[in-house]
Parts: C-alpha cells; sequence; structure tokens
C-alpha cells in the first residue's frame, strides 16, 4: 500500500515537530524572562506609577500565570476534541494578539488584558506541543527530543535578559516596547512550518482515524516506506490494542479518582502535576522575574550592574539546560530529579545565610554579596541540568494515552497556578523577610528528594505504552525498591507485553 508523497519523512518530520516545539517553547521562554526587565525600566515606571506598589508589580507580572493556567484547563477540556495540530494553532494566535496589546499599552488595564491573553495562548502550546512531539518521537529519542523543546524554552530568556541588558543604555518607550514586541516574530516562524506537520498518529487512532494514522506512522518511519511494511503495521496494532484495552478496562470516575483503575490514571497525573509543583517552589520564577531588583536591593549592585549580572545567570541557565541532554537519558528522570533537588536546597540555604551575614556584618557586605550571587548562578546551573527540563519530559511520559492530554494540561496548569503564587508574592517576600525568604524554597527542595525516591517511578527507555503495563503489574504506590518501576533499563516485562499485543490483535 504506497501512502501519498511527501516531502518529511523519518527524521527530517521529526526534526520539524520537534522545531515546532522548540520554537513554541522559545515563546514560552521568552514571555518568562523578558519582564523582569520591563518593570525596572525608568519609562515604564513614570507610565505605569501604580507598579511601584509591591501588590500592583505582582499582578502586572504574575496575571500572566493565572491567563496560561486557564490555557491549560481549556487544553485539558478541548484538547482531544480539537487534536494536537489544532490547539497549537489556536495558541500562537492567542500569543499574537496579547503581544500586540501589550507593547501597544498606555494604560495598565492593557497591559495586563494582554498579559492575560498571551498568558492563555502559552498555556495552549506549552501543554500541547510536549505531547504532540512525544507522540511521534521512538522511545529511545524521546527524552532528548522533549527536552530539546524544554532547553529551547531557556534560550530565549537568556535573550530577553541580554535584550534588557543591552537597551538599559537606551531611554523612552523602546527600552520596553521592543521587548514586549520582538515576540510577534515566533507567530510568523512557527504558524508556516506548524502546516507542514502531520497530526499526532496517536491522537488518530484516538479519533478512530486508523488510515491517517497508518500513514503517519509510515511517514515517521522513513522514506518511501510503505504502509503495509511490518514495522509500521505492528506499531499501528501495539498502539491500537493498548487503547482498546484501556477503552475496555475504563473504570467510573470514582474509581478513578480513589486509584482504583487498572492503570491507575489519576494518580499518573497527580506525579506528573507533583513534578511542575517542585518544579515553581524550587524557586525558579521568584528569582527569573525579579532577579534584577533582589540584586539591587538585597544584595547592593546598582541597576546596571544587576542586569549585566541577570543576563550572565541567564547565559549560563541556557548552558546548563543543554547540557542536561547529555544526562537525560544516561540517568534517567529520577535520578536527575534526586540529585538536582540536594544541589538546589543547598544553593539557597548557603544564600540565604550569606544574605544573613551581609546584614549583621556590614563591612563584609560586598564579599557577601558576591557569595550570594555566585549561589544564585550555581543554582542555575543545577536547576537547567535538571528540574528545568524533566517535569516536561516526565508529564508527557507518564500518563495514559487516553489520560496524556488531560494530564499534561493538568501538569502545565499546576506549573502556571504555582508560578503565579510565586510571582505574585516573591516582591512582599523579599520586602517583608529578607535574607528568610529563600529558606523556604531551600526546605522545598530538600524535601524532593524523599518524595521523588518513594513515589515517581522511571519512565526513560519505556514506550508510552509500556507505562501502562508498568502500572498495572505494580499497582503500590510506593516505588523505592522495585526494579521494574525504578530502573531505567528496560524491563522484559514490558518487551514481552508488548509482543503479545502486536501478536493478539
Amino acid at each position: 500500500m504506497i501512502r501519498s508523497k511527501s516531502y518529511l519523512y523519518g527524521n527530517r518530520l521529526i526534526a520539524m515537530i520537534t522545531l515546532v516545539d522548540a520554537l513554541s517553547s522559545c515563546w514560552f521562554g521568552y514571555c518568562q524572562g523578558v519582564f523582569a526587565g520591563v518593570l525596572v525600566s525608568v519609562d515604564f515606571k513614570n507610565l505605569f506609577p501604580e507598579t511601584l506598589d509591591a501588590n500592583i508589580s505582582g499582578i502586572t507580572s504574575s496575571c500572566f500565570f493565572l491567563g496560561a493556567f486557564a490555557g491549560s484547563v481549556m487544553a485539558f477540556v478541548t484538547g482531544d476534541k480539537l487534536g494536537r495540530r489544532r490547539t497549537i494553532a489556536w495558541g500562537l494566535l492567542l500569543n499574537l494578539i496579547g503581544a500586540t496589546l501589550q507593547f501597544s499599552s498606555y494604560h495598565l488595564p492593557q497591559m495586563i488584558c494582554g498579559r492575560l491573553v498571551n498568558g492563555f495562548g502559552i498555556g495552549l502550546t506549552s501543554t500541547t506541543t510536549p505531547v504532540y512531539l512525544s507522540e511521534c518521537a521512538q522511545s529511545r529519542h524521546r527524552g532528548k527530543l522533549v527536552l530539546i523543546g524544554a532547553s529551547s524554552n531557556v534560550t530565549m530568556y537568556s535573550l530577553a535578559n541580554w535584550i534588557s541588558y543591552a537597551l538599559y543604555f537606551q531611554g523612552g518607550a523602546l527600552q520596553w516596547r521592543f521587548p514586549l514586541a520582538f515576540q510577534v516574530v515566533f507567530f510568523f516562524i512557527i504558524s508556516p512550518l506548524l502546516l507542514l506537520v502531520p497530526e499526532s498518529p496517536r491522537w488518530l487512532l484516538l479519533a478512530g482515524k486508523d488510515q491517517g494514522a497508518l500513514e503517519v506512522l509510515a511517514q515517521l518511519a522513513g522514506k518511501n516506506i510503505p504502509m503495509d511494511d511490518g514495522v509500521v503495521t505492528g506499531q499501528l496494532r501495539s498502539i491500537k490494542a493498548a487503547i482498546d484495552l484501556e477503552r475496555e478496562d475504563r473504570a467510573p470516575m470514582k474509581d478513578v479518582l480513589c486509584f482504583r483503575d487498572k492503570t491507575h490514571n489519576f494518580r499518573r497525573l497527580i506525579l506528573s502535576c507533583g513534578t511542575q509543583f517542585m518544579q515553581q517552589f524550587s524557586g525558579i520564577n521568584a528569582l527569573g522575574f525579579y532577579l534584577p531588583t533582589l540584586l539591587t536591593q538585597n544584595v547592593g549592585f546598582n541597576q546596571e550592574m544587576s542586569r549585566l549580572i541577570t543576563a550572565v545567570i541567564g547565559t549560563v541557565y541556557l548552558v546548563s539546560a543543554f547540557g542536561s541532554l547529555i544526562f537525560i537519558d544516561r540517568f534517567g528522570r529520577r535520578k536527575m530529579m534526586l540529585y538536582g533537588s540536594i544541589a538546589m536546597g543547598l544553593c539557597h540555604l548557603i544564600a540565604s545565610l550569606s544574605l544573613r551575614e551581609s546584614e549583621v556584618y556590614l563591612p563584609k557586605r560586598k564579599l557577601f554579596g558576591n557569595v550570594t550571587t555566585s549561589m544564585f548562578v550555581i543554582y542555575h546551573v543545577f536547576f537547567g541540568i535538571s528540574w528545568a527540563g524533566v517535569p516536561w519530559v516526565y508529564s508527557a511520559e507518564v500518563n495514559s494515552l487516553g489520560w496524556r492530554t488531560r494530564g499534561a494540561a493538568a501538569a502545565t496548569a499546576t506549573n502556571w497556578l504555582c508560578g503565579f503564587v510565586v510571582t505574585q508574592y516573591t516582591k512582599a517576600g523579599i520586602d517583608n523577610l529578607e535574607w528568610r525568604f529563600y529558606l523556604i524554597f531551600s526546605v522545598f527542595c530538600f524535601c524532593y528528594f524523599p518524595i521523588v525516591l518513594l513515589l515517581y517511578p522511571e519512565t526513560s527507555n519505556r514506550t508510552l505504552e509500556d507505562m501502562d503495563e508498568g502500572f498495572k503489574q505494580n499497582p503500590s504506590v510506593i516505588v523505592f525498591g522495585n526494579a521494574e518501576m525504578t530502573h531505567r533499563k528496560r524491563p522484559t516485562i514490558f518487551i514481552e507485553a508488548e509482543a503479545q499485543r502486536i501478536a493478539g490483535v
């Protein structure tokens, strides 16, 4: 059976889908980094003097997260109905509208409205693109490919900081309007690429479009691979069998919520949401949105130096995030989260104690300020290697096919809601708690180690259908000590189960 002619196939097609995910993540990262420089711009503060109030400043920054939370909830409700590509397209359009409202603002309500709309669009795209990529990629490459998207987020976060530093020397409205306007470029890059890629084969099967799914699987397999190729039809049968089994075993919602369904869908959703909760309460957005303010107010640097240090830290963060590509499949998801949590906790602890010492011993304030700054740099290294990307990979892998969009949407919504809480109260926390504020994040980070060790199964080197088998065969909430659920190598029982699914359909 010959498939329709396409210029994109095999690795080329996967590269294009990865590019869609990466560029969407770039827009997401740029939005996270750009507003820190906007808030400290003189012209912005003159035009919007209300933002000098910590609470108003907080809501102006954090309303973006509320919009993104609403977008993630919308993806939860409509994602499986619209499909992956259409959901991404709606998100891109809303991003464009929101960005335009922001850079053209002369009144604070318009700015807030623009950030809400922009956030809503980012909520849709950030929920959907990792799922789309994970459903198209092979299991042995999936972690690295999804992580490229998450690392691309950091690329634009870093660029936003350098733009902020460069425009420090440029007075007037250009200092903050240009950075906000620059993001519309992403719309005109991503939209044409989205037209070139097909829908996810797993979503097509979920929607009952078997022929379309078979054609996309053949495209993904490589050049001139016919639709009746044994490997392609075997993939189709395996995925379809997993969907049919899930539908047959579908339990009432009450049983799902009580973990009584065979595939433990609600438990898996909680696990994916948990990774995003832990990421946000590690303190990354407390630094991301307020690092220039923090370095000026707490450490004692002037505004130019604060912007420069923020840009340098963003660059370090970028390098370490892409460095995680080396480790993500070598060490697995669990070890990355375990080691990262301890390292980040130590950084926050030392930074907090250094700030305290700088207040007590004023002659040595500069020395302890430098120690604090170095801890923020090292924190971004460890966060970039571990918690920056792993939660996005994990939430795209751990959920079952029928719950994958809902699970990713719930996880992303958790990320945005927690991001809103952290961003809203960081300025007030810095003003009132001073050095004690960072102890909160230190305690959180240290608590993540036992949580991940006891509760989180490994997802690397597993097909997406393997995860269903793992939760069926191992229903215990505690996974510590269970080799099938925690070892990085793919267990034999999963390989045998896949062979049975292919042979049994």
